[in-house]
């Protein structure tokens, strides 16, 4: 009887349409996420003119998916870790698409608040269970671009949001454009179920799933007999077969979850204190209204090519030097804005920016490429939903950072506070053992596999 390792295979291997399209199929519900998580901002002006009510009196609906957020990661993929990624995904999708087609009926803020919290629970469950998928699908140098590329749908679907509101607002107002949000992530949910398959990784932990994982590895294109038998690498194993809290918390993983958890928590602070404190910071130094679109621009700008930047240079020298020296130079820039930013404008000062964007983004887009490379297949989902969910706690604490720089502090320190934050990540990232290796490491590690390769299979 042949045996072989799933994990070499997919590792190994090399990356073809049907790979490609499975990352597809991860990144479109991140899309829907980013899609309906922003139409409440778009819909808020009509809503409070129809209602009569403050601007204030939305803040409750909005924190609550917050909320929503943090607890459905947590649950969502413990969840993907017993029931499959797949599947868990997928039941998120169909849960923010119905609450989101449900929040077009809402008739005040009571019903809108759990509407919001319900599709927040989903949007949480989304995101490990679609980030598991994209990593296990893929051949190990594919990793970190499928990651990257489907966490970059998230605001790429907030921008899509903003250009579709523009349009169906006027139209059709907020109950039509919820109603269009939620269509299209039902829909999506139901082809989804159709196409997009489970993780072959998953399914090796799962001897009464086996036909189904020869299928899919014939898929994969890897000649596999039915007779074949499976064996698991030592990398991939855990205590136990059924992930829990427990297993994250063990002493596999040490300074490791120490080190993960920290750098969520503290990036997450420094991109969101960032654009909440951006308005009054700028609008203190002198600038128009008109240039405050063009400023968020170029942080969104400098965003997306520092994550592209970073996963090119994480793919070559990877995760350590790549985060460690992001993070540094992201302490640097927001440095050097605390002690100019009041000064004249210059070229200069506008390239440190759209840097100090890139960086920053850069960083937390590929952490969770890291957190997938840190966790083993058994608790993958659960790891990367508890990393979402400390991060998510920085989401609440910049809230009131920001709101202690506008009260308390001077412009400046706005940059301060984020230079702060990302020291702490630069910290907690250096206490990491397990960083994504660089492009020799896996060259040798390949080698090393290669004298002790299993039969075709």
């Amino acid at each position: 009887m042949n045996t072989v390792s799933v994990e070499r295979l997919i590792e190994e291997g090399r990356l073809n349409g049907f790979q490609k399209l499975m990352i597809l199929g991860t990144a479109l519900p991140i899309l829907m996420y980013g899609f309906d998580n922003q139409l409440l901002a778009f819909s808020a002006s009509m809503m409070m003119q129809e209602w009569q009510l403050p601007r204030s009196a939305f803040e409750t609906p909005m924190n609550l998916s917050l909320y929503g957020v943090m607890i459905g990661a947590l649950f969502g993929g413990l969840l993907g870790d017993r029931i499959g990624r797949r599947l868990a995904l997928l039941s998120s999708v169909i849960l923010f698409g119905t609450m989101t087609l449900a929040a077009a009926g809402v008739t005040g803020i009571p019903m809108l608040g759990w509407a919001r919290l319900i599709s927040g629970l989903g949007f949480g469950g989304a995101i490990p269970n679609a980030v598991a998928l994209a990593y296990e699908f893929v051949p190990r140098r594919n990793r970190v671009w499928a990651v990257v590329l489907t966490m970059s749908c998230l605001p790429i679907g907030g921008t899509a949001a903003g250009y579709v509101a523009f349009r169906v607002l006027p139209a059709s107002g907020w109950r039509g454009l919820f109603l269009l949000g939620g269509t299209l992530s039902i829909v999506l949910g139901l082809i989804l179920f159709k196409v997009l398959l489970e993780s072959p990784r998953y399914l090796a932990t799962r001897r009464e799933r086996r036909p189904t994982l020869i299928a899919l590895l014939r898929k994969l294109g890897h000649a596999v007999s039915s007779d074949v038998a499976f064996v698991e690498s030592e990398a991939t194993k855990t205590t136990g077969s059924r992930a829990s809290l427990r297993d994250l918390f063990g002493p596999t993983f040490q300074l490791d979850i120490v080190g993960l958890f920290g750098a969520f928590f503290a990036c997450v602070l420094a991109t969101t204190i960032v654009p909440l404190s951006l308005p009054a910071t700028f609008r203190t130094a002198g600038y128009k209204a008109s240039e405050l679109g063009i400023v968020l621009s170029l942080w969104n700008l400098g965003g997306l090519c520092g994550v592209l930047v970073g996963a090119f240079i994480v793919q070559r020298f990877g995760s350590r030097t790549t985060l460690l020296g992001m993070s540094a130079a992201s302490l640097v820039c927001a440095t050097f804005m605390t002690a100019v930013f009041f000064g004249p404008r210059s070229t200069l000062l506008f390239l440190v920016w759209v840097v100090f964007g890139g960086c920053v983004n850069a960083v937390q887009t590929i952490i969770y490429a890291l957190a997938a490379h840190v966790f083993p297949t058994e608790v993958r989902a659960s790891g990367i939903g508890m990393a979402l969910t400390i991060g998510r706690i920085g989401n609440f604490t910049a809230g009131y950072m920001a709101g202690f720089s506008r009260d308390q502090l001077s412009g400046p320190m706005y940059f301060a506070a984020a230079a702060i934050a990302m020291t702490v990540t630069l910290g907690f990232l250096a206490l990491i053992r397990r960083h994504i290796p660089t492009r020799n490491q896996n060259l040798i590690r390949n080698r090393s596999h290669a004298g002790t390769a299993p039969a075709d299979v």
